[in-house]
């Protein structure tokens, strides 16, 4: 399996704009969370979260090829259920639902991960920091905010045990951890 400094320099070399790596890292950084959470390999979820969007400016982000190109790039430097995962993150290219609790941890954890930082910079100070958990499930009903969000990827967390107060609490702090390198 790649080592993370070298998912990171594969990262940027294939992912250019500052928000959408920003927005890898904090995949990162709540994949490793719901590893610990679901005892899995931290590197394993980790390394997935870093890597989901690998493809997204190649693919232009296209819904019909963003996933499955990923396999180009990283075949042979992770674990197939790392590749399966990354690939069906994003259902709507292969046409296939996701099925193992890998697939829906990196659906969901990928998603909030947006829904986090959208209710962080309606914060006067936006900082992570100020976000309580409970804004962040508020906000899920609220299908004006966050628009784009895809709600019901992040309540994939309740199909591998997760409850969405817990998930959302969970998501928070692993951000957090990592607030200065998000800017939040």
């Amino acid at each position: 399996m790649i080592s993370r400094d070298d998912a990171l320099q594969l990262l940027n070399e294939n992912i250019k704009a500052e928000n959408m790596r920003k927005h890898c890292l904090a995949s990162e950084a709540v994949l490793r969370a719901i590893a610990r959470k679901l005892g899995e390999d931290e590197d394993e979820y980790g390394l997935a979260g870093l890597l989901h969007d690998i493809d997204v400016e190649i693919t232009n982000a296209d819904p019909k090829k963003h996933g499955p190109y990923a396999e180009n790039i990283l075949k042979g430097k992770v674990t197939d259920e790392m590749l399966d995962a990354i690939v069906m993150h994003n259902e709507m290219a292969t046409g296939k639902e996701r099925s193992t609790k890998f697939q829906q941890a990196l659906a969901a954890g990928e998603t909030i991960t947006g829904l986090v930082t959208a209710t962080t910079l309606v914060y006067p100070d936006k900082k992570l920091a100020s976000v309580k958990p409970k804004s962040v499930t508020k906000r899920m009903k609220q299908k004006a905010f966050a628009a784009s969000v895809k709600r019901e990827n992040i309540l994939e967390c309740e199909k591998i045990g997760i409850p969405i107060h817990e998930f959302a609490e969970l998501s928070v702090n692993a951000m957090r951890e990592i607030s200065d390198e998000l800017g939040l």
